[in-house]
């Protein structure tokens, strides 16, 4: 299944896409897709639905973040080689793990802001990772049980902030409008292997990152056993599991956003979003 949340912020209803490709209404049925929409046995009463019989969404509303009341966004950092390679790091040895502010987070085509005095702010295309189920210590091999589904995520990252502000990256994480995810979560038993899914990004038009999963340093798999070593996993929880090369930072000279800029991004079977990116406004 394809589940959505759409609607103006705040006020989204839970929906899924149908086999068409048709927007359709599940308020009836769900009053929203949170936590408990999430686990295993309420994901398989949604899918015994019969769609067709669903209420028909006309026009094109906006799409939210697909999972309500979302706890923690992690994010794993450096996880493709090539990667790391072009932000002149070193292969981490375990997986570099932050936390993007949960205020970060926004609809796939909503527009990206960029903060106050932003100097270095970037694009990274990442594979989501939604979890469904409460994970403490779990194996690698039972990893994939806990998630509910995978879902497109731009991790945008003000490079000044992350790296020349002290040693946490969190700071060039957690900006407003920094956490695109969506538009869909594309429940896992349509995702039956996580690490070949093909990946891109386009800045104006123009590609700017090419890559798949296979290419992970560390697999899902792994990104959620270890993790569940350190913290409870929740349900709604959201992780970004690392980007591939292409990225402004390892650009020779180094190129970075700046209001007026178009960003295209897409992993094969989990949609696509695209942001305009716009000057600082106080909200």
């Amino acid at each position: 299944m394809k589940l959505v949340r759409y609607g103006r912020p705040g006020h989204e209803k839970p929906g899924l896409i149908d086999e068409s490709g048709k927007l359709r209404d599940l308020s009836a049925v769900i009053q929203d897709i949170g936590p408990e929409e999430l686990a295993d046995k309420s994901l398989a009463k949604l899918a015994k639905l019969k769609s067709a019989k669903l209420p028909m969404v006309r026009g094109k509303p906006r799409f939210g973040v697909p999972v309500a009341h979302v706890g923690k966004f992690i994010g794993i950092g450096l996880n493709y080689s090539d990667h790391a390679a072009e932000s002149g790091m070193p292969i981490p040895a375990e997986p570099i793990v932050f936390m993007k502010a949960v205020t970060s987070l926004s609809g796939a085509n909503d527009t990206v802001m960029l903060p106050k005095n932003s100097e270095k702010s970037d694009w990274e295309v990442e594979l989501g990772v939604i979890i469904g189920t409460k994970a403490q210590y779990v194996s690698e091999r039972q990893a994939l049980d806990f998630v509910a589904g995978y879902c497109v995520i731009n991790d945008l990252s003000e490079r000044a902030f992350q790296l020349e502000h002290g040693p946490q990256w969190d700071k060039g994480k957690g900006c407003d409008t920094f956490g695109p995810v969506g538009p869909w979560l594309v429940t896992r038993d349509e995702v039956p292997n996580p690490q070949r899914l093909s990946m891109w990004l386009d800045l104006n038009g123009k590609r700017q990152q090419t890559g798949n999963s296979r290419t992970m340093i560390f697999s899902v798999a792994k990104i959620v056993s270890y993790l569940s070593r350190f913290m409870t996993l929740m349900p709604g929880d959201i992780i970004a599991t690392g980007t591939p090369p292409g990225v402004g930072m390892g650009m020779k000279p180094p190129k970075f956003l700046i209001p007026g800029d178009e960003i295209q991004l897409g992993i094969a079977g989990l949609g696509e979003q695209h942001q305009h990116v716009v000057r600082y406004k106080k909200s």
